[in-house]
């Protein structure tokens, strides 16, 4: 009986028995899922000194990226399992293979307009805006389609198109449920596009297996299916039903999960209907992983502990925390993106917390950092926004990809005689010494990103702190003079 073979557009795990592996690990998901703990210390804002920001921004940076939360770890010793150099010599072919345009070939109907914004889907500062207007407001439901089709995710796991339509529109749906300004489908959308260029134009797909691909494009689709616009501490402050479910921990991630996994018993929309039980628990697990990470709270711990072991004369890095931190960078990365992107993100992220603030001010709550709409410094917020949060997550993520990436690179470079083109923009190298050695570096599009949009938030701070004082001193101006009898 002839054996049916994968595609060439769909990717084979490939390894030589006695081939000599890298010393990046590879570890297997836990059959039983825990509770895992991201940081092994207490969380400190130690990367913010007292008087860098203003007490507000500090105050907003603390409580949204700070927490204690004890877990239990989860151990593996399952030994790296690599593609073999043959199959890293041809990325670039791949690259070229699976960014064929499979739209045109795919059940799905897509139109024009869309196909037409497609076309940019592998930029760093993609223009999400102009998606959601072609996509008629249905931004995931084609951009979602689009990248499981052009990674060979329908085909590998037998996904009906029909099912995949249905799920994805029911996770759009669930995003659009409580019309959030800023955490909506636009977002879900514009965090698995950018999920997208890390995987694709700095290679780490060579390092994935499929279903850690698929876990991974699906975790960034569904990261905050039906998030309520509000934050976890309001959540927890007000005693809502959803923080007594989940006692107050993580209460918005593990909704968000919970959510989609339910979502997907439903056979119209179960896209995992064709994955074995260990592919399916293995997915699963990642998925968890993945999501509960995105749990702002956790960040500084997360970075804490890859720059500990990036330290290490040998990292070894597992594959969920790799990529839980890319899905973290990439939920925070709208101030890496072009201005005119960010700002338009920040106004609307800016419109939620106030519509928050609103609410707790109904509720009697105090206002919860930066949501009291008549007393928030707008560019100070940014400014320490991105100096303490994003530009630290993006330096943490690449130094882990050149690292993780960085043997790949090598054996493919010593495997090939000729300069194999890798197809892949964002890979460069650069020289690390005098003996003529090079070292694998990515490119950063968002480095430049980051720093136009701090240069622009400082100026329109200045001018905000220069108003402000004319409007002081003109209130002092006008006040009565007093004398004593």
């Amino acid at each position: 009986m002839r054996r049916l073979r994968t595609p060439c557009w769909a990717r084979c795990s490939v390894e030589k028995p006695n081939e000599a592996k890298p010393a990046v690990a590879r570890q297997q998901s836990a059959p039983t899922l825990v509770f895992r703990r991201l940081a092994d210390e207490d969380d400190e804002l130690s990367e913010v000194q007292p008087d860098a920001v203003p007490p507000e921004v500090r105050e907003w940076l603390a409580s949204t990226f700070t927490r204690q939360l004890a877990t239990s770890k989860r151990k593996s010793d399952e030994k790296p399992k690599f593609r073999s150099v043959a199959h890293a010599i041809r990325a670039g072919i791949f690259v070229d293979r699976i960014y064929r345009r499979v739209t045109s070939t795919a059940l799905m109907q897509f139109p024009q307009d869309v196909v037409r914004v497609l076309k940019t889907l592998d930029e760093w500062s993609f223009d999400v805006f102009a998606l959601h207007e072609a996509a008629s407001g249905a931004p995931v439901k084609y951009l979602g389609y689009e990248l499981l089709n052009r990674y060979g995710m329908i085909h590998k796991f037998k996904v009906q198109s029909t099912i995949l339509e249905s799920f994805l529109s029911r996770i759009e749906e669930g995003y659009c449920k409580y019309h959030n300004p800023y955490h909506n489908n636009l977002h879900a959308a514009d965090v698995a596009q950018t999920v997208h260029y890390m995987l694709c134009q700095t290679g780490l797909m060579n390092w994935l297996s499929d279903l850690e691909i698929f876990a991974t494009l699906v975790a960034a689709i569904v990261h905050d299916f039906e998030h309520t616009g509000t934050t976890n501490n309001f959540h927890v402050m007000s005693g809502s039903e959803t923080a007594l479910l989940y006692n107050d921990r993580a209460v918005l991630e593990n909704h968000h999960i919970s959510s989609a996994f339910r979502l997907m018993r439903d056979e119209e929309c179960n896209i995992l209907q064709n994955l074995s039980r260990d592919e399916f628990r293995e997915f699963r697990t990642l998925v968890i992983d993945m999501v509960l990470a995105t749990d702002m709270s956790f960040h500084f711990q997360q970075l804490k502990n890859m720059r500990s072991l990036l330290s290490l004369a040998e990292p070894t890095v597992d594959k969920s925390k790799a990529m839980s931190l890319v899905l973290h960078s990439c939920d925070i990365s709208h101030p890496a993106k072009r201005w005119d992107l960010h700002h338009r993100w920040t106004m609307s992220l800016l419109d939620e917390f106030f519509l928050q603030g609103d609410k707790e001010r109904e509720l009697g709550l105090p206002f919860s950092p930066l949501c009291d709409r008549n007393n928030t410094l707008v560019a100070e917020s940014q400014i320490g926004f991105i100096e303490f949060i994003v530009e630290p997550s993006m330096t943490v993520c690449a130094d882990m990809l050149e690292c993780i990436l960085g043997p790949l690179h090598s054996n493919t470079k010593n495997s090939s005689s000729t300069n194999v083109g890798t197809g892949q923009e964002s890979i460069s190298e650069e020289s690390s010494g005098g003996e003529g050695s090079n070292k694998f570096k990515i490119r950063k599009p968002w480095v430049a990103c980051l720093s136009d949009n701090k240069k622009i938030w400082k100026e329109q701070a200045a001018k905000d702190a220069e108003a402000r004082a004319k409007l002081e001193e003109e209130s002092n101006e006008v006040q009565p003079v007093t004398t004593e009898e």
